[in-house]
């Protein structure tokens, strides 16, 4: 494009380039959507590996299955892998989405454990629930396959690595009938689920507004038996839905640039995966809502509670202030209802780590590669280290490498569980457990049996089919739409005609346009903190009623934080870290 070409014209012919781009990656989503569904939705991990256990073996049987790791593509990074190393187990999420994001690339928590030379297994599962089965079948299979992988591995213990619902579910696979491993890492792992900042962390009062359990009831009812994972899906996204603007939009500034990254993101993002309706309800009614892991009130299976203080493994948790879906009150809480004192916790013979991000976030936790070359490779290379100290609790902070691809250092500062700065939950929380209790069982009695006397499973498969989350990227295929077919070639007609500015930066109208973006950015963040304030204050008035002046305060602070939100000069980042004097213990 020659550069006397005035700035407005190269804007306009830039933008077009992009639009037409920005289309033909959404384009290849939808095929790539299409291809990942007919092939079965396998998990998506950058390693290959081979099948070594079947959940569907046991009793009772649950649809995970145990991999083991075997190459890594060109990178070859199992020529690390030591014999008498301890083995590492991958035990992914199931919170919608498919298995793959501890290994989701080359520099994740399976790459990095591989350069430290351990043997690495990943836990997985399929896109469909067995007939009927429980939130306890996929905990007792879960401890089998820890004792299957100390059993491979006779030498040493199992270092067992648990991201966010599969934090939970590996302690509760290890805290009931004396199971054990050497080492049992929590990322971003929710087990004091009332915990949270007023403000910060809506997510906690979701069961108060939804009415609690008897909605996902409902849901798995309509999808006769199976809970679509794209409903968790997308209350993830409008959790902040100002993410949604950024992902769409920082494709849109530069498609080259963010094509193949959005791409694989994409791949994992909209493979949804379901549960059964008796594992939903378990893990609503007695974690999320009823908040009894922590108390040990969770049965698994009929005999054996999940109680936190009957947790022998050494515990390394590793959360952030930039989560606002498991803040560190939620992954750190539970200590001081389960050991009331640092003294308890040492006669206990427990030695607890904690490690603290300031700023990164949920999701970040599990898939950044810098948080797996810093952190992750620092918990997998000082794993001896941690299970050799004596009881207690102890904060882990990272100093830099000694040379560059080097682990990351590490001191273990002493702490005191009475010094954490989590406050206990109000009533508020108790009476919304019984208020959701109360109005499932009437659901269950009155309701339930009249919708799935209705519901078919063919009717519930178009339900699912016709599901948001699905058409939103569906409709960008050409067998929805044929004309998105002549995008590829109009795409590479506008780049041989020079439309595409790779000097765009630089352009005083592309700034303008970057201008208002992130002033729509900022309106749907003040959108969004107006609504979370308002959740705050509902939650208030009607589970913990407070003097009405109090309430009415918090809805003027609202409208008052929406205004300056909204105006340019007065913008907060709502994402940034929580100042270190509130962070537990950084002194």
């Amino acid at each position: 494009m020659p550069a006397a070409m005035p700035a407005l014209a190269r804007y306009w012919s830039d933008a077009a380039w992009r639009a037409v781009a920005t289309m033909d990656t959404l384009r290849e989503r939808a095929a790539r959507m299409r291809e990942h569904e007919a092939a079965g939705m396998p998990p998506l991990l950058h390693f290959d590996a081979e099948q070594v256990a079947d959940g569907r073996d046991g009793s009772p049987p649950s649809n995970y299955r145990l991999l083991r790791i075997t190459r890594c593509g060109s990178d070859h990074l199992e020529r690390f892998v030591r014999p008498d190393a301890a083995p590492v187990v991958v035990v992914e999420p199931r919170a919608g989405h498919g298995p793959g994001i501890g290994g989701f690339r080359r520099d994740s928590e399976v790459g990095m454990a591989l350069v430290e030379g351990h043997p690495v297994y990943f836990v997985v599962f399929d896109p469909e629930p067995l007939e009927g089965q429980t939130m306890g079948a996929v905990v007792q299979t879960l401890a089998r396959f820890i004792d299957f992988v100390a059993r491979r591995h006779p030498s040493t213990e199992p270092i067992v690595y648990g991201n966010c619902q599969g934090g939970w579910a590996a302690t509760m696979a290890l805290s009931h009938c004396n199971h054990r491993a050497g080492l049992a890492v929590l990322n971003g792992s929710p087990l004091s689920y009332w915990a949270g900042e007023p403000d910060v962390n809506p997510m906690r009062l979701s069961g108060a507004i939804t009415g609690g359990a008897w909605s996902a009831h409902w849901l798995a009812d309509l999808g006769a038996g199976r809970f679509d994972g794209a409903w968790l899906v997308q209350n993830f996204e409008l959790l902040r839905p100002e993410g949604l603007w950024k992902k769409y939009d920082g494709l849109f500034a530069d498609p080259a640039a963010e094509h193949d990254r959005f791409l694989e993101f994409e791949r994992w993002w909209n493979a949804f995966y379901f549960l059964g309706r008796e594992e939903i309800l378990a893990i609503v009614r007695e974690l999320f809502i009823g908040n009894r892991l922590q108390s040990g009130e969770v049965v698994i299976d009929g005999h054996c509670h999940a109680n936190l203080a009957h947790v022998h493994t050494p515990l390394v948790i590793f959360s952030s202030h930039g989560d606002n879906i498991t803040p560190p009150h939620q992954a750190l809480g539970w200590l001081q209802a389960v050991y009331p004192s640092t003294q308890a916790l040492v006669e206990a013979g427990q030695r607890i780590v904690y490690l603290l991000h300031q700023d990164v976030g949920h999701l970040g936790i599990f898939v950044s590669a810098d948080v797996a070359r810093r952190e992750h490779r620092a918990i997998l290379h000082h794993a001896a280290a941690i299970e050799s100290r004596p009881p207690g609790l102890y904060e882990m902070r990272l100093t830099d490498a000694a040379s560059e691809g080097a682990a990351p250092g590490a001191a273990f500062l002493p702490r005191r569980i009475e010094d954490l700065p989590f406050e206990p939950p109000g009533p508020g929380f108790e009476r919304v457990s019984r208020l959701s209790n109360e109005l499932d069982d009437l659901y269950t009695a009155w309701v339930s049996p009249l919708v799935r006397l209705w519901v078919t499973p063919q009717g519930a498969r178009l339900q699912q089919q016709w599901h948001p989350m699905r058409t939103r990227v569906r409709g960008w295929s050409e067998q929805v739409q044929p004309i998105l077919a002549v995008l590829p070639a109009a795409r590479q007609a506008l780049e041989a005609a020079g439309a595409q500015d790779t000097a765009r930066a630089s352009n005083p109208w592309f700034q303008l346009e970057r201008a208002a973006s992130a002033a729509v950015e900022h309106g749907i963040t003040a959108w969004r903190v107006l609504r979370d304030r308002w959740v705050e204050a509902s939650f208030e008035l009607l589970h913990a009623p407070a003097p009405l002046g109090q309430a009415a305060g918090r809805l003027d602070i609202a409208q008052d934080d929406c205004r300056a939100l909204a105006h340019p000069a007065a913008i907060r980042n709502t994402d940034a870290a929580i100042p270190v004097e509130s962070s537990p213990n950084c002194s």
